[in-house]
């Protein structure tokens, strides 16, 4: 059994066998294959992932061709970019939205 989280949501995910290149968290839709849900992504490591094999990928939040992915197994697997745009929520909410 392959456990994790979805690094958009955070919902729990479980796979019998792998991680599918086509596969979709069932909360949100956002995609499980890529860099933001590996084991190896690092964002302070050289093209943000732990693995010095790996080819670079830009776009570390939709699904790439990876050899090296596995499904990160962190409690709280939720992006940089994801975290920044809940504590902007909570700003926003705190001293209300001035954007007309």
């Amino acid at each position: 059994m392959i456990e994790g989280n979805c690094h958009h949501c955070g919902s729990a995910l479980e796979y019998v066998e792998k991680v599918f290149r086509s596969d979709t968290c069932p909360e949100c839709d956002s995609d499980i294959y890529c860099c933001y849900n590996c084991r190896d992504y690092d964002s302070r490591s050289p093209n943000e992932c732990r693995e010095p094999s790996a080819e670079r990928v830009s776009v570390k939040d939709r699904r790439n061709y990876c050899e090296y992915y596995t499904l990160k197994k962190s409690a709280d697997a939720r992006s940089g970019a994801d975290k920044a745009a809940e504590a902007r929520k909570k700003l926003e909410a705190l001293f209300g939205s001035k954007r007309k």
